[in-house]
């Protein structure tokens, strides 16, 4: 059974930072690219980072360049998420999901086949 369960979330002050963690069982993790995807009530689910599993290629939705970074620890089966310099439009319940491929895909949802719980990133101004 593919399992995915994220962790690291909390409430934070404008410029703080948090880590997010995802870990990964179930299947062949270093076999499929991983991102990570935010949602505020109301709002589209939308991508924000993804990492490859071949290279360890990274992709970041503009508004996050430069601010968080994704990396991945194959040995752990865990997926992170580095966020700095939090603002209060990064609030968000924040997922985890495996890529149909080796490669990130790009951040259309149906791109992305198994999905954690969520985790919430909460950031006050």
């Amino acid at each position: 059974e593919v399992q995915l369960v994220e962790s690291g979330g909390g409430l934070v002050q404008a410029g703080g930072s948090l880590r997010l963690s995802c870990a990964a069982s179930g299947f062949t993790f270093d076999a499929y690219a991983i991102g990570w995807f935010r949602q505020v009530p109301g709002r589209e689910r939308e991508g924000v980072s993804c990492i490859d599993a071949s290279d360890g290629s990274t992709l970041h939705e503009d508004s996050v360049k430069g601010r968080f970074t994704i990396s991945r620890d194959n040995a752990k089966n865990t997926i992170y998420l580095q966020m700095d310099d939090l603002k209060p439009e990064d609030t968000a319940i924040y997922y985890c999901a495996t890529d149909k491929y080796y490669y990130c895909t790009g951040p259309k949802l149906t791109n992305f086949d198994y999905w954690g719980q969520g985790t919430q990133v909460t950031v006050s101004s």
